[in-house]
């Protein structure tokens, strides 16, 4: 073989696995960037500056903490020890039937990760659903915990509102979403993440899509409002295309506060004086890392924000199913634990499945679970 040929082939070889790339990004769960009426009311957004969403305070997404860069952090992500970072039995769960349940009761069911069924003032809520074996478009990274998907969209009763906090995959999955398309009323998010609706095909009439600190009212007793989190956004290769957020959930008898994704910051403090505290408070705690230590709270850090927004109940979300860092899978709750002793809210650990009540006072101390397994 000359070197020409050489040269050619390995040129083909190239343009066949950049096509064959090209092919795999236009499938649907990838979406679309926001266009027309959409971006338009994107860039009118004071949050949104050239040509991308940027947060309140401006920080890095990534750091070179202990001389770890991101192309490091990827490696050892992919091809490190992983041996701590996922329990070694199924994880244990209690399945509560949601269809059964008492639609009066005011009550939360952990559904692991970032996932959680809510009924609130008669409303049935679903918070950042993910019911698939991978958060991810690839089968081999960010698989779920054995047992952890205890969950279907079939388990799901009709949904008042499916609320989405950002486009990323462990938060938007696009099977789920596609399942649960004819059972939902209302979807609310911050602003862009729409575009991903409409381009699967929902009514646009059932969108809710606003910018931070914007109420939103599906009812005389439901509000849902748009928070800032201080985060980033993406599913490919663009860099912050769409909003992302924290939410609370207020009705005249309860306020529910989930953070969403996000680092540690002054927001905190001003979402408690704004709303005078919460019933309870729905905190990331998990995937955390130096290097990325503005866009993910330390266990410490979501102890914090529970005490600075007034929470009287903090159940910790954001872990117990997908491995996307590199502490070992039961030091969140661990360090939450630890943090939270002598603060002034209940820490409220269910394991996936099991029923908490959002009135503190009816809620019995849970067992922790994480120290019965491996």
């Amino acid at each position: 073989m000359n070197r020409r040929t050489f040269i050619m082939g390995g040129l083909g070889t190239l343009g066949i696995v950049a096509g064959g790339g090209a092919l795999f990004t236009q499938r649907p769960e990838f979406g679309r960037l926001p266009q027309g009426e959409r971006l338009a009311r994107m860039q009118a957004s004071p949050h949104y500056v050239n040509g991308k969403f940027q947060n309140l305070v401006p920080v890095q997404v990534m750091n070179e903490a202990n001389g770890e860069n991101r192309f490091v952090a990827m490696a050892k992500f992919l091809f490190g020890d992983k041996s701590h970072l996922s329990p070694k039995q199924a994880m244990l769960s209690k399945k509560t039937d949601l269809h059964s349940l008492n639609p009066q009761e005011d009550i939360v069911v952990w559904l692991g990760h970032s996932s959680f069924f809510m009924q609130l003032g008669g409303y049935r809520i679903l918070i950042d659903p993910v019911f698939s074996p991978y958060a991810s478009p690839l089968f081999f990274i960010n698989k779920a915990f054995p047992g952890s998907n205890v969950y279907s969209a079939e388990d799901m009763p009709e949904i008042d509102v499916l609320a989405i906090s950002h486009d990323h995959w462990d938060h938007l999955d696009y099977p789920t979403i596609m399942a649960l398309k004819p059972k939902v009323k209302h979807i609310v998010c911050p602003l862009g993440v729409g575009e991903y609706f409409e381009g699967w095909g929902f009514d646009k009439e059932l969108l809710h899509e606003e910018d931070w600190d914007t109420e939103i009212k599906l009812a005389d007793d439901l509000s849902v409002h748009i928070l800032p989190s201080q985060h980033f956004s993406g599913r490919f290769l663009t860099s912050n295309p769409t909003l992302w957020c924290g939410f609370a959930f207020v009705t005249p008898q309860r306020r529910v506060y989930y953070t969403g994704d996000g680092g540690y910051g002054e927001h905190f403090k001003a979402i408690g004086q704004k709303f005078g505290g919460f019933d309870l408070m729905l905190g990331e705690n998990g995937q955390y890392n130096m290097a990325w230590h503005a866009i993910h709270m330390l266990p410490e850090e979501t102890a914090q924000a529970a005490a600075e927004v007034g929470a009287k109940q903090l159940l910790p979300a954001h872990g117990g199913k997908f491995a996307l860092s590199r502490h070992p899978w039961q030091e969140p709750y661990r360090e939450l634990t630890k943090a939270s002793r002598g603060k002034g809210y209940q820490l409220v650990t269910p394991e996936i499945g099991e029923l908490a009540y959002i009135d503190s006072h009816k809620n019995t101390l849970f067992a922790p679970w994480w120290e019965n397994m491996e």
